[in-house]
Order: C-alpha cells, then structure tokens, then sequence
C-alpha cells in the first residue's frame, strides 16, 4: 500500500494539507470515472422500482410483480462471469480499446439493446418476455459493474482509491435520481415504450466516455493453452487473494463492516411507518437532506481517505455510523417529530456514505491489476451477503425487543467489524516496518 499523503511532504499548515487532499478530484481521470459511475447507475432501477412501477401502472397482478425481484439475481452472482472480463480479449475491440474499455462498450450496446427490448413489451399481457428482457439488463448491467469496478482500480493509485468510489458513487446516484425523475415524471406525457426507449438513450454517454478514456497499462501474461487460461482467469485472482496472510479476517471484515448499517437499512422504512410519517414525509426528507448528505459525505471521504489514509479513515468512520444509528432510538422516543428524523437521516446518510468510500477503497486496494474485477466481484458479493441474507432477521429482532433497543442493537453489531478492522491496520503496520519503502495508508 502507498505512503499516506501527510508522510510524503515536509510541514505543511493544516489548511495546505486538507487543500492537497482535496486536489485529487482535480484529476481528469475523475471525470471519466464519474461518467462511468453514471453508466453504472443507469440502468439499476430499470430491473426494480422503475418497472415495478410500471408493471403497477398497467395493472399487473401484485403476485407476479412480487416475483420480478428475481430478475435482479445476475448482480449477486457477476462473480461467476467476472474472470471471462478480466482475461478473455474481445476480437477486434481489445485492440482498439483495451481489455477494461472493450468490456464496458460491449455491455453498453447489451444494455441499449436490451433495455429497448424491455420498453417495447407488454407487461400486462407477456410479463414472462418481460422477465426476460429484464433479466438481460440485469446481466448486461453487472458485467458493465465488473468491468467499471476493475477499470476504477487499475487507473488509480491506492491512495487515490477513496476519491475514486466517491466518485463512482456520486455518478450512480445522479443516475438514479435522473432515471427515477424520468420514470416518475414522463408517463402522465408520452407512453412508457417511449419513457422506457428515453432512458435506454442515456447509456449513449458511457459509450462516449469509453471512446475518450485511457485504458489502464496493465501487464497480462500470454493465456496459452486451456489449462493455462484456467489457471490465469479463474484459479490465480483467487489463489493470490488466499495469499495474504489474514485473508479469512479480511473477508470477515468485508461482511461486518457496515452489517449494523444494513440491518438497519433493511427496517428503515417499516420504522418510519410505524412512528406515524407519511410517505410524502419520508420521501421529502429521503430525497432531499437525506441523498445530500450522501453525496456530501461520499465526497468528504474522499479527502479524508487521501488526508488519513484508509485505515484511520475506516475506524473514524466505522464509529460515526454506529454511533449515528444510535439517533434512530431518539426518533423511536421522540415519535412523530420531522425535525428529529431529519437530523437522525442526515447523519446516517452522511457517516454512511463517509464510510462507504473508504470501505470500497480498501476493498480495491487489495486487488491485484489485470484480475482486479474478479477479485472486486467476490469481495462484494460478501459485502452483499451482509446487506440481504444476513439482514433478513431485522423484523424479528425489532419485533422481539422494542424500536429503541433495536437500534441500539445495531450499534452493538459494529464492534465486531471494527475489532477485525483493527486487527487489519496492526497486521498491515508489522507488514510494512518488515519491508522498507513500504508504509500503509494508516
């Protein structure tokens, strides 16, 4: 891992060190990273609140729209896929654009196609052919995360990585508010074929993106034979991830990071429900103060990520978020009151997002180029496994013990992700003072 920023210089005033945090969204770098943020984010809603949606609008059964959540399944299990992206060249493509960019393009063209697919069927009277273009988009999307994620880690220096999540995350979220503008706002003028072919037309700015990037420079050894790709595409990315020492704490940590902050996520709005907000209420705050805030602490992790380095930054922030949650049990014992659910969503959303950065640069910190998007794929995959499965006994816990408890609980449930943190930043201490020239992003 690279030197933290503040060890590189002689002394320098505070304001001057913040100030040369903050330079690292200067790069122009960023900017194709947040175009591709955006590419990423554009069609996530196209496979869940946009077509539910509009499956709801034209009448569609709730049983059926029940089912549609499974037409997301291709981003839990990308992983599979993710070592063809890393190591198989696309004829013609690879040697005009590179490995990363030849991938994005490809997806892209998978998701226009695929998205025009979805806006001129018929719900209503096909919803399987509806199932199945949305299915495709969903596989289209996550290959374009895999190639996305892998191209993000290799452009960037380790240092670098926190402002380049930031980054990412800020373009998925205009995304989304975008696409959800468009679907929400559109249908009462034109008909949804048409909304939907208007949202697939967005995807044209990725394409564009992917034309004028620079392709990482990455070494990759000769594939030879069958055997040879086998063992480069999907056995090396693995067998070199289970080479550092502590790699089961690592992937430990990958699940119980932000597990509180998930198991909170997934009651959120029953709670709200249950302390009397309305949905116009919970939508004003959610959308405004709540998704500035994210966008706010996204960018401050950024900076705090190039000023700190990562592993300072992940306990600071790992404790904000826990601590923050703790201001859920006042919305629990202040009841129907908008000004303390502003406050508690605001900081959540804030601390969150601040953490959220940091955690993804670790996480990308530890891949290795030229097979980073299979490494990143199996890392997240952990970190999703958290955030869903592990997540599912939420409504027991706050049925068993009360509203305010349960969001204590979820503060409790931090600790064992920030002692495993703390382990980490030990480990990668000694790793460092054993090898000269290296220091850790501490």
């Amino acid at each position: 891992m690279t030197v933290a920023p503040e060890q590189a210089g002689g002394k320098l005033s505070a304001w001057q060190r913040w100030t040369r945090a903050a330079s690292v969204y200067r790069d122009r770098r960023q900017l194709a990273i947040l175009l591709m943020g955006f590419a990423s984010g554009m069609p996530f809603l196209l496979t869940a609140s946009t077509l539910t949606y509009w499956m709801d609008r034209t009448n569609v059964d709730l049983k059926i729209i029940g089912l549609f959540a499974l037409v997301g399944t291709p981003y839990a299990f990308k992983f599979a896929w993710a070592p063809l992206v890393d190591q198989l060249p696309l004829p013609l493509l690879d040697r005009w654009l590179g490995r990363r960019r030849s991938w994005m393009l490809l997806a892209q063209v998978g998701i226009l196609l695929s998205v025009l697919l979805l806006a001129w069927s018929d719900p209503a009277s096909t919803p399987w052919f509806t199932a199945g273009a949305a299915v495709l988009v969903a596989f289209f999307s996550a290959t374009q995360d895999i190639a996305v994620d892998a191209y993000r880690i290799e452009i960037l220096s380790d240092d670098e990585q926190g402002a380049g999540s930031a980054t990412t995350q800020l373009g998925y979220r205009i995304a989304l508010w975008t696409v959800d503008a468009m679907s929400l706002l559109l249908p009462s003028l034109l008909p949804w074929p048409i909304v939907i072919s208007l949202i697939a037309l967005l995807i044209v700015i990725g394409m564009v993106t992917v034309l004028f990037a620079e392709e990482p420079k990455v070494e990759r050894p000769p594939l030879g034979t069958t055997r040879g790709w086998i063992e480069q595409a999907v056995i090396r990315p693995f067998a070199e991830f289970l080479a550092y020492r502590g790699w089961f704490v690592i992937l430990l940590f990958a699940l119980l990071y932000k597990y509180g902050d998930a198991l909170g996520g997934t009651m959120a709005r029953p709670f709200f429900n249950q302390m009397g907000f309305s949905g116009p209420e919970i939508f004003g705050v959610t959308k405004s103060f709540g998704v500035v805030a994210t966008i706010l602490g996204g960018l401050a992790g950024g900076v705090v990520v190039a000023r700190y380095g990562l592993f300072k930054s992940l306990l600071v922030a790992g404790i904000l978020q826990a601590v923050t949650n703790l201001l859920f049990s006042w919305v629990a014992l202040a009841g129907h009151d908008l000004v303390v659910l502003t406050l508690a969503i605001t900081a959540d959303n804030f601390t969150g997002a601040l953490g959220g950065v940091a955690f993804i640069g670790y996480l990308s910190s530890l891949c290795t180029a030229g097979m980073a998007g299979t490494q990143y794929a199996l890392l997240t995959s952990l970190m999703a496994f958290g955030r869903t499965t592990l997540s599912a006994g939420g409504g027991w816990l706050a049925a068993h013990t009360g509203w305010t408890v349960f969001w204590m609980a979820t503060t409790a449930l931090a600790i064992p992700g920030l002692l495993l943190l703390l382990w980490l930043w030990h480990h990668a201490g000694k790793k460092a003072a054993s090898q000269p020239g290296v220091a850790s992003s501490a």
